[in-house]
């Protein structure tokens, strides 16, 4: 039994992260102030983006992006069944009803002909998801939402690096949500950012993520907020806001890793492609992509156990890995799995195959920046080693 466990994620944090942040703690201002706002400019500069908008959340830049983008109550969004429960959550939230277009057995990602199925006349909206870091095909979905005038968000919670065509995804749709949650490329803490190029859309956002206010706490209490004024000005509520702003501690964090991003991409890519190497001859399948036009942000590798080839089973894959102190999860469950999914919208298994196989028979290895190569030697000799049992 090995002594040391291996973690399934590891957030690359180091000691430029902690000066940093504390700092931040010991000064004047801990909120949402000007680390957020140099966090933003800076984000939006990497991603080539008009607009950068922080958050405490993807699902807070989902919810935000889906209603500043004119989704409404009985509206339908057409989205992916191999998604993170957030994706759905942020539709229905909005009053809208997600419906599921299947995956492409290959990439994972929605399937652009599932999606042209799916339309109805009370579709508005097409939610995208780059999962695991690999862009979708960006050509096909967006003749799709010009030939139907859809509006379209981009779910880019694995996809901070991604590319498609040497454009970062993000910059396709009418907004691009990213996640800096622990387990990301990029992590705050907890975090996330929308990006978009439609100033009014920005402006609706900005203002209606901390409770609708024309002006910022910070802006409001120090003293260069009456500089140069001869009359006080009172902060007014101009839209019914949320309350999902980020703050300076977490953007502090943010900008460190912001400037660690490509050196730590090189070093997953490292290691997707030592994975993938090592593990071929096994009844498995990975992610395929062959296309040279996009740039993979190598956010999971995932283990698909194929069952044309092999009796094993994934839950007993699982179990044998966290045995071996080998931490590992499952991305994800199909939606339609979900209780709450089957009850309040009639979801089963019968129409999405693709993506209930996938759900049924995945498992993701152990993937970051500082993953020794020994350790992940010891991981592939004991996902062979279960495959002989």
């Amino acid at each position: 039994m090995r002594k040391n466990y291996i973690p399934f994620g590891k957030p690359n944090i180091g000691n430029q992260e902690i000066q940093f942040v504390s700092k931040i703690i010991r000064s004047k201002w801990i909120g949402s102030g000007p680390i957020t706002e140099e966090f933003e400019r800076k984000f939006k500069k990497y991603k080539k983006s008009k607009y950068a908008l922080s958050v405490n959340s993807c699902t807070a830049a989902l919810h935000l992006s889906l209603i500043y983008c004119g989704i409404r109550y009985n509206d339908e969004v057409i989205t992916t069944p191999m998604t993170f429960a957030s994706t759905i959550n942020s539709i229905m939230l909005t009053g809208a009803k997600p419906v599921l277009a299947d995956i492409d057995p290959n990439t994972f990602n929605i399937d652009p002909r599932e999606i042209e199925k799916k339309i109805t006349k009370k579709t508005k909206a097409i939610l995208i998801v780059h999962f695991a870091g690999l862009p979708c095909d960006m050509e096909k979905i967006l003749k799709i939402t010009k030939k139907y005038k859809l509006k379209l968000i981009e779910d880019c919670a694995h996809a901070i690096e991604s590319k498609y065509k040497k454009r970062h995804v993000g910059n396709f749709g009418d907004a691009g949500c990213f996640s800096f949650y622990s387990t990301k490329n990029l992590t705050t803490g907890e975090g996330g950012m929308i990006v978009c190029n439609n100033k009014k859309i920005s402006q609706k956002i900005r203002v209606a993520r901390l409770h609708g206010l024309s002006k910022d706490a910070w802006k409001r209490y120090l003293p260069e907020s009456v500089k140069n004024k001869k009359k006080f000005e009172h902060y007014d509520v101009t839209e019914i806001g949320m309350k999902y702003n980020m703050i300076d501690i977490n953007a502090a964090m943010g900008l460190i890793q912001l400037g660690k991003l490509e050196n730590s991409w090189k070093k997953r890519k490292k290691i997707f492609d030592l994975y993938k190497k090592k593990l071929s001859h096994l009844p498995i399948k990975t992610q395929n992509f062959t296309n040279k036009n996009i740039r993979h942000a190598y956010h999971l590798f995932l283990v698909i156990i194929d069952k044309n080839k092999t009796k094993k089973n994934r839950d007993d894959l699982i179990l044998f890995l966290k045995k071996n102190n080998i931490g590992c999860g499952v991305n994800y469950r199909t939606v339609t799995d979900m209780s709450i999914f089957k009850k309040k919208l009639g979801w089963n298994n019968k129409t999405c195959k693709n993506s209930k196989y996938l759900g049924d028979n995945t498992v993701s290895l152990p993937l970051y920046p500082d993953l020794r190569i020994k350790d992940l030697n010891f991981i592939c000799e004991k996902v062979q080693q279960f495959f002989k049992i």
